[in-house]
Parts: C-alpha cells; structure tokens; sequence
C-alpha cells in the first residue's frame, strides 16, 4: 500500500509518499518547504502563508513523487485531459489563486502515480492554509480517482512515533522502544500543548492542554521581546544550550503544582517582559534569560506529563510536536524519569515538526483500524465532494 499525504495546516508544505507492506513502513519520500518569509513578521499571517502554499504545491509534490521513483512523463498514448475535466479542477480550485494553472500544467505532463491512498490535513490549524491542501487533494483525488482520508494533524504527531517503534508486543517482554498502553502523549507545539491519553490507536482523551498560549507561542513571543527573531523556539534552544554558568534570573513555572493536567504560558511571557523592562540587552543578559525562559517551559511540562503518567498507570510516554525536538526538553525528561519503568517515546528531530509523514502513517491506522470508523468524527475514506476542514478539530 502505497500512500500520498498532504500538509498545510500551518506555514509548512509538505507531500510526503509512504509505503505499508506486511507490517513495515518504509517512507518512499518526505519533502518539507518551510516558509521563511514570516521571520520578516515574528509570526504567522495565515493569508500570506496560503498564498506561499498555493505556489509551492505542485513543486513540492513533484519532488515528492521524483524522489519515491513515482513520477513518470505522460506519453504519448495517454488519454488527454478533457475540457469536462479541467472545467472540474478549475472550479475545486477556484479560491486557489495560481494553482489551478500550475496543477494543470502537471496534470498534463505527468502520468497518473501509482499510489493508493491520498492523504491531507483537514484539521486542527490555521483555516485559509487548511483549505489549499484540501481543494488540491480534492483535484487530485478527482482526476487520478484515488480515494481521500482525511487526518487530524495533532494525531498524526502521535501515531508518526510508530514509524520506528514496534507496535505489537507480547506481555512477558517487549522490545525496549516498543509502545504500550496505556500511554500519556505530550503534544507541544507553536499552537497545541495537549496532554492526551491514548488508550490504544485512535482511542483518545484530552486530560489537559493549555489555558492561554501554547509553550511553543511563549518561545516566540519571549524571542521576540529578546529581539532574537522567529520561531522562537530553535533559538532560543541554542542559545541556552551555548550558556555555561549560573543565572540569577528566576522565573515562575505558571500551574506547575495545580492538581490538574492544564498549562498556561501567558504569566510567563509576562514575565519575562517585566524581567528585562529597563534592563540593558547584552549577550549575556539575553544567554541567561534564554536558560530560563526553557528551564521554566520544561519543568512545567516534565512535572505535569510525569504527574498524569502517574495517575494514569500509563506505561509508555509519547512526545510529538515541534517543541519536542527541543534538546534539553529531551535531556531533562530522561533525566527525570530514570528511576521509572514508563519508557518515553520521540520521533526523530525532523518528523517532530510539521511534515507529511506523519499524516500519511495516521492515515494507514485510520485504514487498519475498525474503530475509527465508528469513534472518528469524520469518516476515513469519504468522496472528495465531501472533504471538508475542521480549524479546531480535536482527538477524542
């Protein structure tokens, strides 16, 4: 089984082409265009971010399938597009400024790959960017008449840990990465911070997540007052991992010791404001500020994550989104829970931030799994008339 994921749920595009066979995955392609231009901004603007998608598609997806061995030249005894056909595409593409043409143009130079499954992000994320992957998996899905799953993006940063991690196991020994339930999934990002318990594959429940800004907005926005630029995060990640020494900047960890399993981020953004009001930005000052600002994120999100796993008799961690790449965020997790028999599981530092290998893995469980059908809140396999997007879809 071979299938073809799309991701645009933010200001990444991605395509990736996953192949499933007796068991094992092996990822044929996964190409990501991060777009650099809204470190201009210190932000996201989801308008800008579209219109960077809709150019970057169709290049995207043909690197995706160059690099599978997927891309293959029509020749000359190929049934040639129809006007029907192309009036179809132009329509589903209609709000798509520029894409249109340049799907055309590949549709007519390039034969029909042969995938499976067509795979897209239709949700959680920024609307106006969710909407260009959709209609342009609609597109394909319509002329290569190829079915369509959509993915619930903050599930595929669960479900990409089973890309090198086994899934099945026996009770008297498993392997030492192998994933059991159940497990208490971490996911922290720029937009989600989420403590999710996963009762098996596509069996979920929202125990915690952040009331204000995600830990991975608290990256940027303490960046951006630090003057450092955005994402915040890698950064500031740097640098602090640069700092030898100690520092006399102490910052609060906001809930750390609530009995509940929520976050909230925003007092310590304010924090760090008010800390370096008047102060004098020298490169020690914003070294040590960077060490605190991530000593504090992490201690909130190791204590609370370990506190639920506790509670919850969960027997496996699972770390997803892009702040779980962070080094020390690692570092000190292992550190703290060297004592305890719950293994923690991550993705590799690339397939913790967007990409469209994980979609594509969420999709082959969404396929394998029974009760998908009947917990998911959107079929797995539905007419491509009917795809749709969900900016605030949420697992469980």
């Amino acid at each position: 089984m071979k299938i073809l994921a799309i991701e645009t749920s933010c200001d990444d595009t991605a395509i990736a082409i996953l192949e499933a066979k007796n068991g094992k995955f092996t990822a044929l392609s996964n190409i990501v265009s991060s777009q650099h231009i809204h470190q201009n901004y210190g932000g996201v603007f989801p308008i800008l971010a579209k219109r960077e998608h809709q150019t970057n598609l169709v290049p995207v997806l043909t690197q995706a399938l160059q690099k599978a061995k997927l891309l293959k030249i029509r020749n000359s005894k190929s049934q040639s597009i129809d006007d029907r056909q192309l009036l179809e595409i132009k329509k589903i593409l209609e709000k798509e400024s520029g894409l249109y043409e340049f799907t055309k143009k590949f549709l007519e130079t390039y034969e029909k790959p042969k995938v499976d499954y067509i795979a897209v992000t239709c949700g959680p994320g920024l609307e106006p960017c969710l909407w260009v992957g959709v209609n342009f998996a609609k597109a394909l899905s319509y002329f290569w008449d190829i079915s369509v799953i959509p993915v619930n993006h903050i599930e595929g940063h669960i479900l990409v840990n089973f890309l090198e991690n086994n899934l099945y196991y026996k009770k008297e020994s498993f392997p030492k990465r192998s994933i059991r339930f159940p497990a208490i999934s971490l996911v922290v990002s720029g937009g989600h911070t989420q403590l999710i318990l996963v009762k098996g594959i596509g069996k979920y429940d929202i125990i915690g997540e952040t009331r204000d800004d995600a830990a991975g907005e608290c990256f940027d926005k303490a960046a951006r007052i630090l003057g450092l630029g955005y994402p915040g995060g890698p950064i500031i990640s740097k640098i602090a991992a640069d700092y030898r020494g100690p520092t006399p900047v102490k910052l609060p960890r906001p809930m750390m010791h609530t009995k509940d399993y929520d976050f909230s981020f925003s007092g310590l953004k304010t924090a760090v404001l008010y800390e370096t009001k008047g102060k004098q930005l020298t490169k020690k000052y914003i070294s040590q500020m960077c060490f605190a600002v991530q000593d504090a994120i992490c201690d909130v999100l190791i204590k609370k994550t370990l506190n639920a796993a506790k509670d919850y008799k969960a027997k496996t961690i699972i770390l997803g989104g892009g702040v779980s790449a962070n080094s020390e965020l690692r570092s000190q997790f292992e550190f703290k829970n060297k004592n305890a028999k719950i293994k923690i599981i991550y993705p590799p530092k690339e397939l913790s931030t967007d990409n469209a290998l994980m979609i594509a893995v969420a999709a082959y469980f969404r396929l394998k799994q029974p009760h998908f059908a009947k917990a998911s809140r959107v079929k797995e396999k539905i007419a491509w008339q009917k795809l749709s997007v969900h900016a605030n879809l949420r697992v469980g």
